[in-house]
């Protein structure tokens, strides 16, 4: 069984950001599976066969790239940002683990990429400088009353947070929901930071307070992150900076 099956990121959005490991793991692939735009975004060359799908067949996903290393391939599963991070290296080892035994044997390697919540903090300065969480806002895979929970205990233990999917057209409403239980949580008024596109040439970095914030500001194309009770605003000429710092008082 001499196929392999390599889980990869590939970065929020800016190609310089894909890692010299991630690059080399894809230029000998012979096959390349993942989600439509990101499959888009892995050049066409000879010896490459790519496999584009819909996001919510993860594990089909998964299971065809397997059986493709079984038959010898060098597959190369794509997520953005990193695949660790709410993506497809999740998936295919929960595969693995229900799927054909010599499933087990096979080369399996997770190459770290970039996720957009490192990258928003970089685009706006350090809001993740010190302890801090990271929550998906989509209740497709759990309930809303586990979002909710999770919410809440994050802001009472005042870690800086970052969410992932804060708002689809089918499920416009969650961020609005998760937005109450922060103000009702939180009881200050600490920055909340939108990142759309972020890396790509028409990022947008809106920097709101948490009372001002509406549940339009959000999309799936933004990353939203939101500071600690000790997080700071430098003003300056351009663009604040944000930073949490990473010592807090006894």
């Amino acid at each position: 069984m001499s196929g392999s099956v390599t889980i990869v990121g590939i970065g929020p959005g800016k190609d310089a950001l894909i890692t010299p490991e991630v690059q080399t793991a894809i230029a000998q692939a012979t096959d390349v599976v993942g989600y439509i735009p990101y499959v888009e975004r892995i050049p066409a060359r000879d010896g490459l066969t790519k496999h584009a799908s819909d996001n919510r067949v993860e594990i089909d996903r998964s299971r065809h790239a397997l059986e493709m290393a079984t038959e010898g391939k060098r597959v190369v599963v794509v997520s953005s940002g990193d695949p660790g991070v709410f993506a497809m290296a999740a998936a295919v080892l929960e595969a693995v683990e229900h799927g054909e035994a010599h499933w087990r044997d096979l080369d399996i390697q997770v190459l770290p990429g970039i996720t957009a919540m490192l990258a928003a903090s970089a685009a706006c300065g350090a809001p993740l400088g010190h302890d801090f969480c990271a929550i998906n806002l989509s209740d497709n895979m759990k309930p809303w009353s586990l979002i909710e929970k999770r919410l809440r205990l994050a802001a009472e233990a005042d870690f800086a947070m970052a969410f992932y999917n804060p708002r689809s057209k089918s499920r416009p409403e969650g961020f609005g929901k998760a937005l109450k239980t922060l103000r009702d949580a939180c009881g200050d008024d600490r920055p909340m930071i939108f990142a759309r596109n972020v890396s790509r040439p028409d990022q947008a970095i809106k920097i709101v307070p948490l009372t001002e914030v509406t549940e339009d500001m959000a999309d799936m194309r933004t990353v939203v992150l939101l500071g600690s009770s000790q997080t700071r605003i430098i003003e300056r000429d351009g663009a604040p900076l944000v930073y949490t710092p990473r010592s807090v008082a006894g």
